[in-house]
């Protein structure tokens, strides 16, 4: 199979190298030609789990300068950059992809992009996809794979009940990969309960500046997850995500199970970069205003992390 992985971070260059290990063609495109040589030239070096250490060479090419082979299709793009990197000239790159019938698995944190995303390429061939994998860019062309976790993905289409022939592709790869990936037919539902958990962990570890774990362990910060966990949580029920009983004991065992780990807002922040606050909480105020209902406590992380990146 032919895989090209859009973004070079932390899960592009973990899911590049291994799928390549896994003897599938991996073409990498970055945003920049400096990485996208260093790629070519030096390969992926992953550093797995247990501290082994491999090489494993790759195809790269810049997002913008890529031609696809008009002797070999593509069978999936894996999009695994930030919403805020969904550029015009990306889109209408994967608009150009996805004619050729390659499907698409997208891969990001939030909500909105599948609606975007569904007006360049053709639905049908269009999944969402929601990862557990733990990794860290160690530099442009480094990767540590700090945790084991699954990929699940499906259709956005809600009325896609049975599993494609590409869909079963993938998997059989992912398994062939030592991935392991689960197939759902209710991702609507698996990307409200991801923007669950990442609406309370993400912005509030920015804002205060602590690790996941640290962030229940102060009576003052568990009152902000609690109020924000029940706002997130009443909204996204209410558009349409089954309610678990569990919902609260899950996100203090993910704190727990994470406790050292930074979240990528608070690296983000620390960094100066653009956070994902927009598509994030920024999305769930974007529901509840569509549903006419009160999202204050979304509303003020949203303003704070806003803040904290025109600082």
């Amino acid at each position: 199979m032919r895989m090209i992985i859009v973004g070079a971070g932390a899960l592009g260059l973990l899911y590049g190298a291994r799928l390549a290990e896994a003897g599938m063609e991996v073409v990498i495109l970055t945003r920049s030609d400096e990485q996208a040589k260093l790629l070519r030239k030096e390969g992926i070096r992953l550093t797995k789990r247990d501290g082994a250490q491999s090489r494993v060479s790759v195809q790269a090419s810049t997002i913008n300068t890529y031609k696809p082979d008009a002797l070999r299709q593509e069978d999936w793009i894996w999009l695994c950059v930030k919403q805020v990197h969904l550029s015009e000239q990306l889109l209408r790159q994967l608009g150009r992809l996805t004619a050729a019938g390659c499907s698409v698995l997208a891969l990001q944190n939030g909500i909105g992009h599948l609606d975007l995303l569904g007006k360049v390429c053709p639905k049908e061939q269009l999944n969402a996809a929601i990862t557990t994998e733990g990794a860290m860019r160690i530099d442009d062309y480094s990767v540590h794979h700090t945790g084991s976790g699954t990929i699940m993905f499906g259709s956005w289409l809600k009325n896609e009940e049975k599993a494609s022939k590409p869909q079963k592709m993938l998997l059989k790869a992912l398994i062939g990969a030592g991935i392991e990936g689960k197939l759902s037919n209710e991702m609507e539902n698996v990307v409200y309960r991801k923007l669950l958990i990442n609406a309370v962990i993400n912005p509030l570890t920015g804002i205060f500046g602590v690790r996941n774990g640290e962030l229940p362990s102060e009576p003052s910060r568990l009152r902000w997850m609690k109020a924000l966990h029940e706002e997130s949580e009443r909204i996204l029920v209410h558009a349409g995500m089954m309610k678990d009983a569990d919902s609260w004991d899950q996100l203090l065992h993910i704190c727990e199970a994470t406790a050292g780990n930074q979240s990528s807002m608070l690296r983000d922040v620390l960094a100066g970069r653009t956070t994902e606050i927009d598509w994030i909480n920024g999305g769930i105020v974007s529901l509840a205003k569509r549903m006419q209902v009160p999202a204050p406590m979304n509303e003020a992380v949203l303003t704070l992390i806003q803040t904290l990146q025109t600082n």
